[in-house]
């Protein structure tokens, strides 16, 4: 087991500095684009194959320990990795959906000037995530949290020489600090918790942790702080309310990057954190405001998603949205469903962020064209294949262009787009299913998981508070948001007429083999993979019941690693007692949800009328709604809010309290010194006289005080 162990976590470290160094002292091996991204995908498969062959074969929970990390009075901590039900789900989906993306990115990134760099980042990405979710205690996942967050950084600015790219990279990298400022607080009171009742050495291990007579020392207050600040430290991550404004801003680094973001790695540390700690988290009483703060990030998010016209805006927007339905999940006790709504969100979202990546690297080949045409002005540096958020080339008035819209040509823009199903068939197809994947339409895999996430808060207000109700009507609500407007976006992409310029003679293609395959593997995933979790009332026609929650809530008498709070299994855990709906209640609910879904779809279709209406349904939404639609598409004020307090605050107490004490004290007293050394070296100079005399004199004067001093004192 070591040894497999070993080969999950350090290809993708050993490759990852491998072309690092290569790359940075070999201009010659920059070049070699193909053994670059070979190895780095390789890099990613082995770990994918060696999982696989670990899950088929598994048999029971094992911890893998290494070396000892640090020893400090009762602290003592391990390097150990955990291979149970939940790490090895998580590891298929970081290093399976991983192993697309670096494919596609071979053909994305071709001929980008740091294509090496972007390969070595990538890996390092997918080990600091593998170490995450394998790690066996806290303090070796906060590494892989901190891993993580760093990567995501250098990912996001990648192309830093755009100061918004550099900055959307500093936010997503302060904002993150926030929450994990909560998550060390989190462990430093669960560690003395533990020791002052122990009194024996404690690494934060898991298998500690978990155990039901540790868990009972967090009953009452101490669990309730514990879970709000683990809370807050998932929120950074996850990217929920009131710390999600960093996600959005993220679509500067390239595409893969995003899909590797929205679907793999980092957002869902969160919701892996607390399917990790879900035991102490159900007895915690502080369910409630995860549950809320996963509906209201759904609903506002979605109304956000709704006003764009950047594609990956809207599945920026839309990411967070799902995210708080997995939150939503996690506060109705219900983690197992979290776990499979990241799964499937995994295969639909990497598919439409890898489909938007095909779309705008085709849109950009058009804009080449256009320019090289004359049509536009020529403004794009080279190696670019995103244009940047708010960048320069969209506030250039001479970019200015005959489009259905008062603005520049971009790229990214949906209004430009239109009509692209001709020119692209394998992304527009891909798209779609995605697409009707993540709107919930059944038998589509977001269909199972989204619908088991609201049956779930329908059953949890019925067996805990009747509040959740309110909780699942939200959930509802965007249900039909989420539908419509993904639709949109395939809608304004895909049908209708080319938007574009010159578009009879200049015409987007579809992108080479290493892009399409990911997507259509991906969007084969979003059509099956809702099958692993099958509601268990699918048994009535004999079909097989849910795997998933077999698989990490436990069957029989076996008990796995995920609580949930209304299974029996768990019934020494959780406080909750199960009251659980009719057969025929459950049926309704599988039908509302795919009422919901057409609904939703059947709207977007029928307002823009297949893509030929275009902009123009938009002009007209934000006259009709306009009192919401306005500061929905200013994300309901929420960066004004934070720029208005916190930055404005902290940059003004910085110029007034910080600038002159760096001025007067720290710079005054560094040149004060360096003036007194001045003065001083100024006054012994006068004793260089460069005559003899004078120095045999100082001799004898010192020889007689050194003798006076040896003699009287």
């Amino acid at each position: 087991m070591e040894l497999l162990v070993r080969l999950i976590l350090l290809p993708p470290i050993l490759v990852a500095a491998f072309n690092g160094m290569m790359g940075l002292f070999s201009p010659a091996y920059r070049k070699q684009e193909w053994l670059l991204g070979g190895l780095a995908l390789a890099a990613v498969a082995v770990p994918f194959a060696v999982t696989c062959m670990l899950f088929f074969g598994f048999e029971g929970a094992e911890v893998v320990r290494y070396f000892t990390w640090m020893t400090a009075g009762d602290l003592r901590v391990d390097f150990a990795y955990r291979i149970d039900e939940l790490s090895l789900l998580m590891t298929m989906i970081v290093t399976g959906v991983g192993s697309l993306i670096h494919l596609y990115s071979i053909g994305y990134m071709h001929g980008d000037s740091g294509y090496w760099r972007f390969f070595a980042y990538l890996n390092l990405f997918i080990f600091a995530m593998l170490n995450l979710v394998l790690a066996e205690s806290l303090p070796v996942l906060f590494l892989g949290w901190e891993g993580v967050g760093l990567c995501s950084y250098l990912l996001i600015g990648f192309w830093y020489t755009d100061l918004k790219n550099s900055a959307a990279a500093n936010k997503a990298f302060i904002v993150n600090r926030v929450g994990d400022f909560a998550f060390l607080l989190a462990m430093f009171i669960i560690f003395k918790t533990v020791t002052d009742a122990t009194q024996g050495p404690f690494g934060l291990d898991f298998a500690t942790l978990l155990q039901p007579e540790t868990l009972a020392l967090f009953a009452g207050g101490t669990g309730f702080w514990v879970t709000v600040l683990l809370l807050i430290g998932a929120t950074g991550k996850s990217a929920q309310i009131p710390l999600f404004v960093w996600l959005p801003d993220a679509m500067a680094g390239p595409t893969p990057v995003s899909a590797l973001i929205h679907a793999a790695t980092m957002v869902t540390s969160g919701l892996y954190l607390l399917a990790r700690l879900s035991p102490l988290v159900l007895t915690s009483g502080a369910l409630w405001i995860i549950a809320t703060v996963g509906a209201v990030t759904a609903i506002m998010a979605a109304t956000v998603a709704i006003t764009q016209n950047d594609i990956k805006k809207v599945l920026a927007y839309s990411t967070v949205s799902q995210l708080g339905y997995m939150f939503l999940a996690a506060g109705v006790g219900a983690f197992f469903v979290a776990i499979f709504h990241v799964m499937t969100h995994a295969f639909f979202k990497a598919c439409l962020f890898l489909g938007s990546g095909s779309v705008i690297h085709s849109m950009h080949h058009v804009e080449h064209e256009l320019e090289h045409k004359g049509l536009i002005p020529s403004h794009h540096g080279p190696g670019s294949h995103d244009t940047p958020l708010d960048s320069e080339a969209t506030q250039d008035p001479l970019r200015h262009s005959p489009l259905p819209y008062d603005g520049p040509f971009d790229a990214q823009d949906m209004r430009t787009m239109g009509g692209l199903k001709r020119f692209m068939p394998l992304t527009r197809w891909t798209f779609l299913i995605s697409t009707l994947a993540i709107a919930g339409l059944p038998p589509l895999a977001g269909f199972f998981s989204k619908d088991e996430i609201l049956f779930r808060a329908f059953e949890f207000g019925q067996s805990a508070h009747i509040g959740y109700g309110v909780l699942w009507i939200v959930g509802l609500v965007t249900a039909v948001l989420t539908a419509i407007y993904m639709m949109r976006a395939y809608l304004l992409t895909f049908e209708g007429t080319p938007r574009w310029p010159d578009s009879m003679d200049t015409h987007p293609h579809e992108s080479p083999w290493t892009m399409t395959v990911p997507l259509v593997v991906l969007a084969a995933l979003a059509v099956v993979g809702g099958f692993l979790g099958l509601p268990p009332v699918f048994e009535d026609i004999g079909l097989p019941g849910s795997w998933i929650h077999g698989w990490l809530v436990g069957h029989g008498d076996h008990l796995g690693p995920v609580a949930d709070s209304l299974d029996p299994l768990w019934a020494g855990v959780s406080p909750y007692e199960l009251h659980k709906p009719s057969h025929a209640v459950e049926w309704a609910l599988l039908g509302l949800g795919a009422a919901i879904s057409l609904l939703g779809i059947g709207a977007a279709v029928y307002f823009f009328r297949f893509g030929t209406r275009g902009p123009e349904a938009d002009r007209k939404a934000r006259k009709v709604f306009g009192l919401f639609y306005t500061p929905a598409s200013h994300v309901w004020g929420w960066d004004q809010f934070y720029n208005a307090t916190f930055v404005k605050g902290t940059v003004e107490g910085a110029r007034k309290v910080l600038a002159p004490f760096d001025k007067n004290v720290v710079d005054g007293g560094v040149m004060g010194l360096a003036g007194l050394v001045r003065d001083a070296a100024g006054r012994l100079r006068g004793v260089q006289t460069g005559v003899v005399q004078t120095y045999a004199l100082a001799i004898v004067v010192g020889v007689v005080a050194v003798v006076a001093l040896v003699l009287f004192v």
